[in-house]
């Protein structure tokens, strides 16, 4: 079985917890953690945009990585959310196990 990463990033914080919550509710991340005080700078539309944004940094099995790129699709408030995962080459036995635990099997 391997793991992944998942990198989203939210307007707010208010968003990025909704995010969160619901993904672990739902059994397709072990946990989310939110990172307020990230600054963007992007072009969006053929303009160069800045903002300030939260990432949320996912925790869930390989397996889950699109159906949780599709949930955080339905869940989110833009256009074209960011959703990007790398997998985890190796961690803790124990919190390999307890994100095993914690998903959808």
């Amino acid at each position: 079985m391997t793991f992944s990463f998942v990198y989203i990033t939210a307007a707010d914080m208010a968003e990025a917890k909704k995010i969160g919550r619901v993904l672990v509710e739902e059994r397709l991340a072990a946990c989310a953690n939110s990172i307020p005080g990230m600054e963007s700078v992007y072009r969006w539309q053929g303009e160069i945009e800045t903002g300030s944004e939260v990432v949320l940094f996912v925790k869930t099995r390989s397996a889950l990585v699109d159906a949780v790129a599709e949930r955080v699709k339905q869940l989110h408030s833009y256009d074209c959310p960011c959703v990007v995962s790398w997998p985890v080459g190796s961690g803790s036995p124990e919190y390999l196990q307890w994100i095993r635990d914690n998903t959808r099997g």
